[in-house]
């Protein structure tokens, strides 16, 4: 059984409170695991991934084991505590801008990246 920890806006989407526990057929991998989550829990498909190319969406992130797994390939086996349930497979909302994107905001100033 494996221990899946989702963000916030993700549990609140899937109409879960807290961790997630998850079983998946033959080896664990990254990819099996998604496929199992987005299984049981269809409203995910297309938050965490592509529909179409299967590709992390790119402010979600992969950790376990203290370990960014998110540019791993999908077929990359998980650490065995993970797989073992000890340790949970983590799904992070990545989180943009900061402390001055916030001032200048209140300020009223807009600044243009090119």
């Amino acid at each position: 059984m494996i221990k899946v920890a989702l963000p916030a806006h993700l549990r609140t989407l899937a109409g879960v409170s807290g961790d997630v526990s998850l079983d998946v057929d033959g080896v664990a991998t990254l990819g099996s695991v998604l496929d199992a989550l987005e299984a049981h829990y269809p409203v995910l498909r297309g938050a965490i991934r592509d529909h179409v190319t299967q590709q992390r969406r790119p402010y979600v992130r992969f950790f376990a084991c203290q370990e960014d797994l998110s540019h791993e390939p999908p077929d990359a086996p998980l650490p065995a505590l993970v797989v073992s349930g000890a340790e949970p497979f983590f799904i992070v909302g990545a989180i943009a801008g900061g402390k001055r994107d916030r001032i200048e905001r209140s300020r009223g100033v807009r600044q243009s990246v090119i």
